[in-house]
């Protein structure tokens, strides 16, 4: 990190989802400095989400550690997906790009059967794929739309795909789930997407204790403010530009700088004891 990255962002805002090439700057996604040292050689991943943020870095770390990868994005989102798929394929390693809005039980469960069928397998689910709205300053001002599709995105999505993955994966899998700061320091104007992330921590808990018999491990990561484009098409304008100065470093965080948490998680070697955690990842805003 350079003097730079602490200055505040350009004021900028997208329409929803979001895209990559429109932010400025760009997020880096360790595209030119993640390294992999064989820590999931011959692991096979499906990761929601992962077409840009978060979901893209732990693409790109993934496939560098030795995974295949299968990730899903929604249809708008497709010159990211493509992104991303051309990483995969430089990493040299099988992957699938599977279109999906996963606001839907029956999509979900698609999901996982194309992964595995594609794949030859599933060791590793990481349910990132998140929607959060912070445009509304109150209560009354959170559509009942925009309400559904932040629990089924951020929640009902979890427990459909974790439900269907389950059966798949053999003792030795991990599942990882995105949750967020937001679950222990929440903002106001992010009410219903702080209480999904709330309990994804304590499904997240709950899902280590029922599969942990299964050789199943179950953790959570909770970035702090992280740099992707779900920031500029869900916050205003006005906040984009003092996005992550109130943590304790003083800035935003890269999505390359939270991959490294969902690579530890998911490897049997460095975290074969590990289950039922939430690792924060936040520039020092406390998760407990």
């Amino acid at each position: 990190m350079t003097d730079d990255d602490s200055q505040a962002f350009p004021s900028q805002q997208q329409d929803p989802p979001g895209l990559t090439r429109e932010m400025d700057p760009l997020p880096d996604h360790g595209e030119d400095s993640y390294e992999g040292s064989g820590r999931l050689e011959g692991r096979k991943a499906l990761i929601t989400g992962g077409d840009s943020g978060i979901g893209r870095a732990v693409a790109i770390a993934y496939a560098r550690e030795g995974a295949d990868v299968a990730f899903t994005y929604l249809a708008e989102e497709q010159a990211d997906a493509d992104e991303t798929s051309a990483l995969l394929e430089q990493a040299g390693r099988t992957h699938a790009a599977i279109e999906a809005d996963l606001r839907d039980r029956e999509t979900c469960d698609r999901v996982v059967g194309e992964t595995v069928e594609r794949l030859g397998g599933l060791d590793i689910l990481v349910n990132n794929a998140g929607y959060q709205m912070a445009r509304e300053e109150s209560l009354e001002e959170i559509t009942d739309e925009t309400m559904d599709r932040v629990f089924k995105t951020n929640l009902y999505a979890l427990f459909w795909l974790t439900r269907a993955a389950v059966p798949h994966m053999p003792r030795g899998s991990a599942i990882i789930n995105n949750t967020s700061i937001q679950a222990f320091d929440p903002s106001s104007t992010l009410l219903d997407y702080a209480a999904t992330k709330a309990a994804i921590n304590n499904a997240t808990v709950n899902l280590a204790g029922q599969l942990g018999e299964k050789g199943i491990r179950v953790n959570a990561v909770a970035p702090g403010p992280i740099w992707t484009p779900l920031q500029p098409a869900t916050q205003p304008a006005s906040k984009v530009e003092q996005f992550g100065k109130d943590t304790p470093l003083g800035r935003a965080g890269q999505p390359a700088e939270v991959a490294p948490a969902f690579v530890f998680l998911a490897s049997e070697r460095d975290s074969s004891y590990v289950s039922g955690t939430v690792l924060g990842v936040t520039g020092g805003k406390p998760v407990f």
